[in-house]
């Protein structure tokens, strides 16, 4: 889904006169000295300082599992508490509207769906206590938990999925996902279209027993049922309210939103009859109002704080105050990515857009903009990510062979013939560029003699536009829904998926991602999808930017087990406070 505030990365704002003639690399160094520590993310790539980049090892160590270990207090275990920490408001708490990662992060927690992914990243048992899947892998029957209840305490009911499977897929209900993540259900195309009611591939057996037949086996089809397109909702709670009721949800999660001030603050109160257990914390809070991280840290008012390249150099020093406190984790499995729209000219000619993608020096950003806190993108898969291989790539800096690309593209090389190119982030109204981005627009100005435009707006509004396509090019980025290659490659590259937000079309890329859906032996999907990867890198519909790098923040020593995965996934549950 895409990132936004509560990714890995931090939108670092800078204020800067700047000379007529003043060089990239003169902004670079300029930059290095003015970056600021956000107490949110944005779009763009400039390190870590997000309060959700979680982390569980001190810094300095390692934790190969990539999850909490015991942070850095030694008191006792308390019964209940507050976590308090910096967020701001999400696009939307429906959870089959939801797209961005702000979004889910607080959805995951509140809802459920039959499924879930575990802290370490497999696909377990949610609101069903089991399933059974026919032989030829088309029909999965789940068995719903006899003690699944809604807040209220009202039963999780067979019908209950259905109905909430039955609106997602409903055409007034205007889901922008979910065509991908229940597509694959019989019937799913068919009701979204409007040629049916009901959705043929989707039966109740009993109370507790629901069947869902797909159409063809496909390995990720359960993964895909972790997306908050597919949790339960109460009919009766979002029918007497349907403008309103997630501003008070009857939900199945760990949590329960007991309160929400649009711009102040949401309150997640314990679920005591959850299914999988109790949450061991009494709240979260969650500070909608704004403000700085590390002062807020350092005066006690929250529990953990976002470190940026202005501060991390001096609390990765032993002899720091707050040393002991630093913590870091392993990078999630995101990328940062300029897409460009392959309608619109000039990026309708892929020389141009190769072009583009080899005159950014993206080692020299990283290091010197963004100190390291990034890793350069030379493919899509993030390293370490199912599928992942190292042999597919890119574009590597060579701006000889851009101009001489841009000059062989039909518009030639001069740069009067060359249509305008608009670049959109999200961003409030007014604010600057990003210091990557800034530095992007430079290198294309400096290496090709293209000026891009940059305009910014309101993140829910960014992301309606995204999903109309109406960008000529966009900084954003991905994080995985579930561990799977299908999950990048099928989902945003795929012709008629609705989350191809370049309008990328290569019949190939088409037929190999078809191939790979209904492949049982894994090496040979992963293969398939590394020739995607690879074809799509030649066509060049992204400039792939930045993968995570290890991310670090500062966790009071009374927080134990919060708990850092490289996906989304519902985690306060496992967090506990102690007595110092």
């Amino acid at each position: 889904m895409p990132l936004t505030c509560l990714n890995t990365y931090k939108q670092a704002r800078y204020s800067v006169f700047k000379e007529q003639n003043m060089g990239w690399k003169s902004l670079l160094l300029t930059f290095g000295v003015l970056i600021l520590a956000a107490a949110c993310s944005g779009s763009s790539g400039n390190g870590s300082s997000s309060e959700t980049s979680a982390t569980t090892t001190p810094a300095g160590a390692s934790d190969s599992n990539g999850q909490a270990s015991d942070s850095t207090g030694t008191g006792k275990p308390l019964e209940g508490g507050r976590l308090v920490r910096l967020f701001i408001d999400p696009p939307t708490l429906d959870p089959h509207l939801t797209t961005d990662a702000t979004s889910a992060t607080i959805i995951v927690e509140v809802f459920g769906g039959l499924v879930t992914i575990d802290t370490n990243l497999e696909v377990v048992a949610d609101l069903a206590e089991g399933w059974d899947i026919s032989g030829e892998g088309r029909v999965y029957t789940f068995r719903i938990r006899p003690d699944a209840v809604f807040h209220d305490g009202k039963p999780v009911t067979a019908e209950d999925v259905r109905w909430s499977l039955e609106r997602a897929t409903n055409p007034l209900t205007e889901a922008p996902n979910v065509d991908q993540y229940l597509g694959d259900i019989v019937g799913v195309d068919a009701k979204i279209n409007g040629d049916a009611r009901e959705i043929s591939g989707v039966r109740v057996v009993d109370e507790r027993t629901i069947e869902i037949t797909i159409d063809e086996a496909k390995s990720f089809f359960l993964a895909k049922l972790t997306y908050p397109t597919a949790f339960v909702l109460d009919q009766i709670s979002v029918e007497a309210n349907p403008k309103n009721w997630f501003r008070k949800p009857n939900g199945t999660g760990p949590f329960m939103m007991t309160e929400y001030k649009v711009g102040e603050t949401i309150i997640l109160s314990r679920n005591e009859n959850y299914h999988l257990g109790p949450p061991k914390l009494a709240e979260v809070e969650m500070i909608l109002s704004g403000g700085t991280s590390m002062l807020m840290y350092e005066n006690d008012e929250i529990d953990i704080a976002g470190v940026g390249l202005a501060d991390l150099d001096r609390l990765l020093d032993p002899t720091h105050s707050l040393n002991g406190e630093l913590l870091k984790a392993a990078p999630a499995f995101s990328i940062q990515y300029i897409g460009m729209n392959v309608n619109e000219p000039p990026l309708d000619d892929p020389k141009v857009r190769q072009a583009l993608n080899l005159a950014v020096d993206k080692r020299e950003i990283a290091t010197i903009v963004l100190g390291d806190q990034v890793v350069p993108a030379n493919g899509i898969l993030p390293p370490g990510f199912p599928g992942y291989n190292p042999s597919v790539s890119g574009y590597d800096f060579d701006p000889v062979r851009a101009k001489q690309l841009l000059a062989e593209s039909k518009y030639g090389g001069d740069l009067e013939n060359i249509p305008p190119i608009t670049i959109t982030t999200p961003g409030s109204f007014g604010a600057n560029v990003s210091l990557d981005m800034e530095v992007v627009l430079q290198m294309w100005e400096k290496n090709l003699g293209i000026r891009t435009e940059f305009q910014q707006t309101e993140f829910a509004t960014f992301l309606k536009d995204l999903n109309k396509r109406r960008f000529q090019m966009f900084d954003i980025g991905w994080i995985a829904d579930y561990p799977d290659p299908e999950n990048f490659l099928d989902i945003l590259f795929y012709s008629d998926s609705s989350n191809n937000h370049t309008n990328y079309n290569n019949p190939e890329v088409d037929a190999l991602l078809e191939q790979a859906r209904v492949e049982t032996d894994e090496t040979l999907r992963f293969s398939i999808y590394n020739q995607v990867e690879q074809i799509v890198l030649d066509d060049a519909p992204w400039i792939p930017l930045w993968y995570s790098g290890e991310r670090y923040l500062l966790v009071k020593p009374r927080v134990q087990d919060y708990l850092q995965t490289p996906l989304i996934i519902p985690k306060l549950r496992h967090v506990y406070l102690t007595d110092n």
